[in-house]
């Protein structure tokens, strides 16, 4: 990949998810509700396509009202029905009042997806106590008060259900992110905790690591450093939000019934071999 490429259009647009071929039978996902977080961003926009044309009911959540309306918009076009809720993950009363309106409306939850999450590229060195409390107070403690909520859901109404957490690949080199880092090896062994913890339930809790996927997240990245992102595993490509995506339905739905405490890479390999500069890669680790 060239700079010049890396520079062109990021991620796949609605027209494209509306009709990019699926491994998935249709209806697999028939008579499921989904609340998907991060919903209006790259990944789980992509999730909120391939579910919503599997059959399932969409809840979809967002900070910000006319992204979550553009997308209910495009989705309606294909006869998607969904509904969208404006709130901030990191206030548990919000998430806790989402929760309850779920239960009043639906009545049934099958499957929350956590793809909310943000960081910005910066030295660890140069953080500021503002930077990593937001990092961290999205990408865990966001998730949890998600997780948290719908496992009480879950736990009241006597029914089962699964959580699939998009995190990111923590081993093998993921470099001026540290505060995310962080964040998302909280996640992980969260979930890993309480997919014990949470077994008597019948609640699943499982992780997603993507690597180098192709989204308009990349926009926060430089030129440089996203032109090396397909050399960051030994397949040597990026990846697409719709990878994700079937992740997400491979873990979330009846096809992972036997799988819980998992952490699936998404990534080329490149939890086994590879790494990615979010800052550009220091001279001194350059051949």
């Amino acid at each position: 990949m060239t700079e010049q490429a890396a520079d062109t259009v990021i991620g796949m647009s609605d027209a494209d998810l509306a009709v990019h071929p699926t491994v998935y039978a249709p209806g697999s996902f028939q008579g499921k509700t989904v609340l998907i977080s991060g919903a209006a961003g790259g990944l789980g926009r992509a999730a909120a396509w391939l579910l919503g044309r599997l059959g399932a009911r969409l809840i979809l959540v967002g900070r910000k009202q006319d992204r979550l309306d553009s997308l209910a918009t495009a989705l309606a076009e294909k006869e998607i029905v969904a509904e969208t809720i404006a709130l901030d993950i990191r206030q548990q009363g919000d998430v806790q009042d989402l929760f309850r309106h779920v239960r009043e409306k639906f009545g049934q939850l099958d499957l929350l997806i956590n793809s909310a999450g943000g960081q910005f590229p910066q030295a660890a060195i140069d953080f500021s106590e503002k930077g990593w409390n937001a990092v961290i107070a999205t990408n865990l403690t966001g998730t949890w008060f998600m997780m948290q909520a719908a496992a009480q859901f879950w736990r009241d109404t006597e029914s089962k259900g699964s959580i699939v957490n998009i995190v990111v690949v923590t081993r093998h080199g993921l470099y001026g992110v540290a505060h995310t880092i962080a964040a998302r090896a909280g996640v992980i062994g969260l979930s890993q905790n309480l997919a014990v913890e949470w077994a008597p339930l019948d609640i699943r809790v499982n992780c997603i690591a993507p690597g180098a996927i192709e989204t308009e997240g990349w926009k926060v990245y430089s030129p440089e450093a996203r032109a090396l992102y397909h050399r960051s595993n030994p397949m040597m490509r990026n990846g697409s939000p719709w990878e994700i995506a079937e992740a997400c339905a491979y873990l979330g739905g009846s096809s992972g019934s036997y799988i819980t405490g998992e952490v699936l890479h998404v990534a080329g390999g490149g939890q086994h071999w590879g790494e990615t500069w979010t800052i550009g890669k220091p001279d001194y680790f350059k051949e």
